[in-house]
């Protein structure tokens, strides 16, 4: 039994473990080639044949052309190299965390200004 194994599901928040880091092994390699300038121009200059190379299964391909972070991680994403992915298309970290809350960015940023009060 691991150690995931033995704790509760929080609804709504996928477990990175050993399971999803096989799963998104290449989506996530894609993912940390974006470090190099070159690499993001490739990907940008042709997704498709980007997510070829580094052989992304169809519902990581959708993902990655629906640009949804949640639906990335569902399919074994690690948000610290989906960052990487995100800021390509100008999406902020306050855009993630309302994606992830299922919120508008709107309301995530009131959300934020409660919590400082």
């Amino acid at each position: 039994m691991t150690a995931t194994q033995n704790k509760e599901p929080i609804f709504g928040t996928p477990i990175f473990d050993g399971e999803a880091a096989i799963k998104g092994y290449a989506l996530n390699k894609m993912c940390y080639s974006f470090n190099g300038k070159e690499a993001r121009d490739e990907f940008l200059a042709d997704q498709e044949a980007y997510m070829e190379k580094f052989g992304l299964t169809e519902p990581q391909r959708q993902a990655i052309r629906d640009k949804v972070v949640l639906d990335l991680i569902g399919v074994g994403g690690n948000i610290y190299y989906l960052a990487k992915f995100a800021g390509m298309f100008g999406l902020t970290v306050q855009d993630v965390g309302a994606q992830q809350t299922g919120v508008t960015l709107e309301e995530f940023h009131e959300k934020l200004r409660r919590a400082g009060d």
